[in-house]
């Protein structure tokens, strides 16, 4: 089984579904010729054509009002946004549109349009091109969203992204693009939405992530095992739209600690949301108050960039102060 990169698992998945599917369709920014920023749709073009892989201008309101045409009238349109930062000309597109066409017309015009956009810090790109905007489309009913972890998870959870029959964001994080490899197979496979990956058991503390957080969390496992001889429980959430609720209650019941862990700012984070349906739903298991550990409630900065992205050191001191509470 081959070892790559998240870059190379997308750009396969994309190439499995397009060989599978005629009616799935690329648009976007540079996606054609240039084979995107970040090269995920690189050669794409020169394989399928320019009728399927589509070089867009610069208007992402445009882009994903094509897309939603396209899927209207049959297509499997999968457009990219270039930065997550610059999704926002679209969001009215999206929110009002997209994720309610299944809903408005009693299900009788599914909108099965899968967006791909980078997201997220770690490669110096200052306020414009590092936020964390996921809260912002989980909020509105309609859409789900995906924010996978590893090369595996990706390239199997975008074949399930592309072939559902509801709107998609999905999000990809952009600084373990090339970070994070692993074992994918070859062909075809798919990893099913919805379903939380617990990457590491244990009975101390649950520590829940998703995205390229979960490589942060994962270090301050090792961390907090060697310095305090904790065992901490790590879920990748994988899917936060549908969110497997099972999976955390049945952690949080087992060791009535948790901690989550995003990069996005803490106020109205989705870390708040999870941790109030922990409280709804098993309070009483619960031996310290849930914590969050996050970006801040500033704009994404420049030059301190890892002074605002959670690290090893603050996911151990939220585990010690939960330990000793």
């Amino acid at each position: 089984m081959p070892v790559v990169n998240m870059i190379q698992a997308l750009n396969d998945a994309l190439r499995v579904e397009m060989k599978r599917d005629s009616r799935v369709v690329i648009l976007g920014e540079d996606v054609g010729k240039l084979g995107g920023v970040f090269r995920v749709t690189l050669d794409l073009q020169k394989e399928f054509g320019t009728d399927r892989v589509i070089d867009t201008p610069l208007a992402e309101s445009g882009i994903i009002g094509s897309a939603i045409g396209m899927a209207l009238y049959g297509l499997r349109p999968v457009p990219e946004i270039q930065f997550s930062d610059f999704i926002f000309p679209a969001y009215d597109q999206i929110v009002s549109e997209l994720a309610k066409y299944r809903y408005r017309s009693g299900g009788q015009y599914p909108c099965p349009v899968t967006i791909r956009t980078p997201v997220g810090g770690g490669i110096r790109g200052g306020h414009y091109h590092s936020q964390s905007p996921e809260a912002l489309f989980i909020h509105p009913s309609g859409l789900k969203v995906v924010i996978p972890s590893n090369p595996y998870d990706a390239k199997g959870m975008l074949l399930s992204a592309i072939r559902d029959e509801d709107p998609v964001l999905f999000m990809e994080p952009k600084r373990i693009y090339r970070a994070a490899k692993g074992e994918v197979p070859e062909g075809d496979y798919t990893v099913p939405l919805g379903k939380a990956s617990v990457v590491r058991e244990g009975e101390d503390v649950t520590i829940l992530a998703y995205g390229a957080m979960l490589h942060t969390c994962n270090e301050a496992v090792e961390l907090i095992a060697n310095e305090d001889g904790h065992r901490c429980e790590l879920i990748d959430l994988r899917s936060l739209v549908p969110l497997d609720e099972p999976a955390i209650m049945e952690s949080v019941k087992k060791t009535g600690r948790v901690v989550v862990v995003h990069e996005a700012p803490r106020n109205c984070g989705f870390g708040a949301e999870i941790i109030a349906r922990i409280t709804e739903k098993v309070f009483l298991h619960l031996q310290a108050p849930p914590m969050r550990v996050t970006g801040f409630d500033t704009p994404f900065p420049y030059t301190l960039e890892h002074e605002y992205l959670p690290d090893a050191g603050r996911i151990r001191d939220a585990v010690r102060q939960l330990m000793n509470y």
